[in-house]
């Protein structure tokens, strides 16, 4: 962040009871760069995503008497060029209509230009900037503690018809692949199954990611693990983070994705996942 083009008027750096000496190094560069500040919090007895929400808000509220236009949430482990955010503030300007902003990312082994059908509305909730505008009006991060917080909030943007964009242009680097801080991958994907039915997804999407998931590696285990994980929420009636109107709202977004997919295939033309939005737009 010190080396950005353009820094940030305050970074609010959230420690809620790191076990590495995270604490030492944030007080050295806050003493060298006043716009860092470092807030402690109690170390947590157990993890969960809510404490993410919780952090953040701690950090939202030193920044409140800034009358700020944009604000960002950003993980620790990942890495990004020195113009990372002046390219998305440009993005912010060019669009009055852009709620929320990010990047494409690389993970080890994954990219998300090509392996991912979220398409160039998915922002990652590792590297997210907002217009405060748009956070206010989403009612900003839910607190729900199995996750999709970063999700729900990029959703509801475009649900309350503001623009959701990741700029392919500049990507992050993700040092730890997603979801598996205390699970292997097979465990990640279980997760994943269960996450897909809280949130809301459609039974005939999940299918079809479930079918393609098996062709990837670890072959097969991985999209019945993910089955497994949706079955179990959905036999356990899991209760959902989302209103009836938001899950609504996310199944008729997957079943458009879910055409332009079937749609580029039966007609021979390969498959690009970033851009299923263009792709969609341009079959009509």
């Amino acid at each position: 962040m010190v080396a950005q083009t353009v820094p940030p008027e305050r970074w609010i750096i959230v420690d809620d009871g790191s076990m590495d000496n995270t604490a030492e190094i944030v007080g050295e560069y806050a003493k060298r760069y006043p716009w860092i500040e470092l807030v402690h919090r109690p170390q947590r007895s157990d993890r969960n995503f809510a404490a993410k929400v919780h952090a953040f808000n701690v950090g939202y509220q030193r920044v409140q008497s800034l009358q700020v236009e944009l604000i960002g949430n950003l993980d620790a482990d990942i890495s990004f060029r020195p113009d990372h955010f002046e390219c998305l503030i440009e993005k912010f300007l060019e669009d009055p209509t852009l709620g929320v902003a990010g990047t494409a990312y690389t993970e080890q082994d994954w990219d998300s230009t090509r392996d991912s059908f979220e398409g160039e509305s998915s922002v990652h909730g590792a590297c997210q900037l907002f217009r405060e505008r748009c956070f206010k009006d989403i009612g900003g991060y839910v607190p729900n503690q199995a996750g999709g917080i970063d999700w729900i909030a990029v959703t509801t943007a475009r649900m309350k018809g503001w623009k959701t964009r990741n700029f392919p242009a500049r990507q992050f680097r993700h040092h730890r692949p997603m979801g598996t801080a205390e699970r292997g991958p097979v465990g990640a994907m279980f997760d994943y199954g269960k996450k897909d039915y809280f949130l809301g997804g459609s039974p005939i999407w999940e299918l079809f990611r479930v079918t393609y998931r098996m062709t990837k590696s670890p072959v097969l285990i991985g999209g019945l693990a993910l089955f497994s994980g949706f079955c179990w929420a959905a036999l356990r009636r899991v209760e959902r983070p989302v209103s009836r109107e938001l899950m609504q709202f996310h199944r008729r977004e997957q079943m458009k994705r879910l055409r332009a997919i079937l749609g580029t295939i039966v007609r021979f033309h390969k498959v690009e996942k970033y851009y299923l939005e263009t792709q969609r737009n341009s079959s009509r």
